[in-house]
Formats: C-alpha cells, sequence, structure tokens
C-alpha cells in the first residue's frame, strides 16, 4: 500500500466588515481553479512551518500567522487518485494586507516559474473552491460554511 502524500492548506483570514479568506487563481490557467494556499510538507518539517512556507511561496505573504489546526482530510489526489492526507490550518492576516496582488513564484518546487493572481473573498464563499479546498471553513465559523445551490 502507497504511504499518502503529506500536505497542508491554509485558510488565510482577513478580518474587515466581513471576514475574508485569501485565494488565487493560476494566471493563464482557469481550468486550476480558485484554491487557498496548499501543498506538500518537507522532510522533517513541522506542519505549523510547512503551512507558513506554503503560504509565502504561493502568495508572497510574509505576515500570516497561524491560529490553529482546524481539520485532517485524507482523500486521493484527483489528478492521479494517489493518497493524500491534507492538514487544514487557520491562519490571520492583517486588515491591512492589499485586496489583491499578482505573485510570481520563484524557487525549485512544482509551482516555480507560475504566477498567482492572489485576492480575498468575502465569506461566505458563492461558489465552492477547486477540489473542494472550502470543505472545513465551517470549522472555524459556521457561518463561512460555503453556500452552494445543493444546500438551498
Amino acid at each position: 500500500m502507497t504511504p499518502p502524500r503529506i500536505r497542508v492548506a491554509a485558510y488565510v483570514i482577513r478580518n474587515r466588515a466581513v471576514p475574508e479568506v485569501l485565494v488565487f487563481d493560476h494566471m493563464g490557467m482557469p481550468e486550476a481553479g480558485t484554491q487557498v494556499p496548499a501543498g506538500g510538507v518537507k522532510s522533517g518539517e513541522e506542519l505549523e512551518e510547512a503551512v507558513l512556507r506554503e503560504v509565502a511561496e504561493e502568495t508572497g505573504l510574509l505576515t500570516a500567522t497561524v491560529v490553529r489546526q482546524i481539520a485532517v482530510e485524507s482523500k486521493p489526489r484527483p489528478d492521479s487518485g494517489q493518497p493524500r492526507r491534507t492538514t487544514f490550518f487557520f491562519l490571520r492576516a492583517s486588515a491591512e494586507t492589499p485586496d489583491a496582488w499578482d505573485h510570481h513564484v520563484n524557487g525549485d518546487g512544482d509551482d516555480a516559474g507560475l504566477t498567482f493572481t492572489c485576492r480575498f473573498l468575502p465569506l461566505p464563499l458563492k461558489r465552492p473552491l477547486a477540489d473542494d479546498q472550502d470543505a472545513w471553513l465551517g470549522n472555524i465559523d459556521p457561518r463561512w460554511t460555503t453556500v452552494t445551490g445543493d444546500s438551498q
């Protein structure tokens, strides 16, 4: 049996008049969908370190702080069907964080060379995120559960 790929995902929340979550889109790759920062944990890396690194790598945001772990999800990768386990974290961003920006990913990871369009969306979300990444927002605040046509 193949061991699961260990991952982290971040709900970076900015509190304004309405709470907002940080998301991004792959510039030039609309089929990838809107996502939250997420990715693999490096060997020897603590989960909290990994989630902060992923936020920095994928969005350029260096000032987010970890509040707490909120869920662990085990499900296969959508592209390969291989097992993966993702730990979702609740992070905070300053209310002064910009509304939107483009971030060019450097380094040697899977996302190197890509440009992500980052922005904050009000909660609850009007549409689900790619790969159902929004599934655990309600664990932070039940009012943040994504509103979909199925739940009405």
